[in-house]
């Protein structure tokens, strides 16, 4: 078994991605259990870039496997806004993710429907010895004009499933990880975190 840091402080993805790797045998740590206070400036230019800037700095400082990613929705009519920018999309500071819905939906208005959308999602797992290993997952949907769901967090009260008819936040998290973006990227990776477990490294 490795003990694996999940490279965040966002209690949505800790949630998540604990769910996630519940069937592989690792000893998973939150940056919180080793007092660490790392804020990793995003300043890639894609996704794979800023999850690599993630994993790869809690890797070195804490010394062990670190997971990150990097997640931004992509609205069509708004030519891929807010993408990258997707977590620092409203500008006063201290925004909430209320805040940045509520500027998404103004930004749409008047724009006729439907608003197609899709979550991009970029994993990286990082080595203390440098190693670099990333996957990619997506999710299409669109953007309805009003909130609704009481789960998950950032987008989810308007991003609708078209395949389910119901928004990332009326799932139920066991439902939610079998269609997101994260769960599509962190499931290509479990293959490879089975092999390191079974090695039984502990880095």
């Amino acid at each position: 078994m490795i003990k694996l840091l999940l490279a965040t402080n966002n209690q949505g993805k800790l949630t998540e991605l604990r769910s996630l790797l519940t069937e592989i045998e690792l000893d998973l740590v939150i940056p919180h259990d080793l007092g660490l206070d790392l804020e990793v400036k995003e300043t890639g230019k894609n996704y794979r870039e800023n999850a690599v800037l993630k994993a790869a700095a809690f890797a070195e400082t804490a010394n062990m496997w670190s997971l990150a990613d990097d997640t931004g929705l992509e609205v069509a009519p708004l030519n891929g806004a807010p993408g990258l920018y997707s977590a620092r999309y409203a500008p006063q500071p201290g925004a909430t993710d209320q805040d940045r819905r509520r500027l998404l939906l103004q930004n749409l208005e008047g724009i006729p429907h439907p608003w197609k959308a899709a979550f991009q999602c970029v994993v990286a797992l990082c080595g203390p010895d440098g190693s670099v290993i990333t996957k990619t997952g997506s999710c299409p949907g669109e953007i309805i004009p009003e909130e609704r769901g009481t789960h998950g967090f950032g987008y989810d009260p308007v991003f609708l499933l078209d395949e389910v008819g119901l928004t990332m936040a009326e799932l139920p998290l066991m439902e939610k990880n079998t269609l997101s973006h994260r769960a599509r990227a962190v499931g290509k990776l479990i293959p490879v975190l089975q092999k390191l477990s079974s090695r039984g490294e502990d880095e």
